[in-house]
């Protein structure tokens, strides 16, 4: 799986982020789990998830700033 774009993830409302970001901490969580159990093939999986994770975040942060300085 190829990270996602910070260009693609900023044409998305705030509820699909949310809703999104939820999938992926819920995905990184399983990932997470079965690399424990070294049943995971693709270990770069998990670093790919955490940077959408924080690709995610930062959008969500970026844009609450902006409603509150106006």
């Amino acid at each position: 799986m190829k990270p996602r774009k910070a260009k693609d993830l900023r044409e998305l409302t705030d509820e699909e982020l949310n809703i999104l970001l939820n999938e992926s901490v819920e995905t990184l969580s399983k990932q997470t789990f079965q690399h424990a159990l070294k049943q995971l093939h693709d270990t770069s999986y998990l670093s790919i998830l955490k940077q959408d994770i924080a690709r995610i975040n930062t959008i969500l942060n970026e844009r609450s700033r902006a409603k509150q300085n106006g």
